[in-house]
Formats: C-alpha cells, sequence, structure tokens
C-alpha cells in the first residue's frame, strides 16, 4: 500500500468519525430537547395544582 494510499484511509477514517460524531451530537440534542419539554410540563403541572389547591382553600374560607 503506498502513502497515498495511507493518507486517503486515514482521510476516510477521519471523515466517518466526524459523521459519527454528528449524529450522535444531534441524539444528544434531541434527548435534552424532550428532557426539556418534560421538565417544562411537570412544572406547569405543579403549577395548575398548586393553583388549584389555593382555589380550593379560600372557596373554604368564603363559604
Amino acid at each position: 500500500m503506498g502513502i497515498e494510499d495511507q493518507f486517503k484511509d486515514k482521510a476516510q477514517q477521519l471523515k466517518d468519525e466526524a459523521k459519527r460524531r454528528a449524529q450522535q451530537g444531534q441524539e444528544r440534542g434531541r434527548q435534552q430537547q424532550e428532557r426539556g419539554r418534560q421538565a417544562q410540563e411537570r412544572g406547569q403541572q405543579s403549577r395548575e395544582s398548586g393553583q388549584q389547591s389555593l382555589d380550593d382553600v379560600e372557596d373554604r374560607f368564603q363559604s
């Protein structure tokens, strides 16, 4: 194998590795986005639940 072939092989390896890392980064980004969305939904549910509890307490005192 000549030196030119070695360089081509190494270049291809580096391209493949870069592509693989880019795909992993995209997947991590999607996972983080999903976790953020889920946390936001849980926070919204907590706020709604807390507001409902406050409304219930107010209703009891006004009755």
